[in-house]
């Protein structure tokens, strides 16, 4: 929970704690996620990946094999779900949103398959987020503004 007019979201894994902080009125919500940058462990990716997601992961990896794309996907469906409750104030699983890679610029778009809480007068079907690998760690972000 955080104090009125602020939002935030925090993660850590082993050898990385990090926090993202604003006042509301900069910022509508936000998810973080930093993950070792390992393969995920065998039999764990069917749970993660949708089947529209697997022919990207397998292109991804012959063409970007230093990359553990399994590992950013659960990153990126975890800073999907950290910025996504806060507004919903519900549930989303990993079943619940198709992640699509840009690996030029480091950037993902998440489509949201279940309906989204109504934000200004308009339902939110997507979120948009930054992607990085650096000293062995995964790292995804997304922060939605209020304009």
């Amino acid at each position: 929970m955080w104090p009125a007019g602020v939002v935030g979201s925090i993660t850590h894994c082993d050898g990385y704690r990090a926090s993202a902080v604003a006042r509301v009125r900069d910022i509508l919500t936000a998810g973080i996620d930093a993950e070792p940058h390992v393969a995920l462990p065998d039999g764990l990716l069917p749970d993660i990946a949708r089947p529209e997601e697997l022919p990207d992961l397998r292109r991804l990896r012959i063409e970007q094999p230093e990359i553990h794309w399994d590992r950013l996907l659960f990153s990126a469906k975890e800073s999907v779900y950290k910025a996504w409750f806060p507004l919903a104030e519900r549930w989303l699983g990993f079943e619940d949103a198709i992640i699509e890679f840009e690996p030029q610029s480091g950037q993902f778009i998440a489509k949201l398959l279940v309906p989204g809480p109504s934000i200004g007068g308009c339902t939110l079907r997507s979120f948009s987020g930054r992607w990085m690998v650096s000293r062995g760690i995964v790292a995804t972000a997304i922060a939605m503004d209020c304009g």
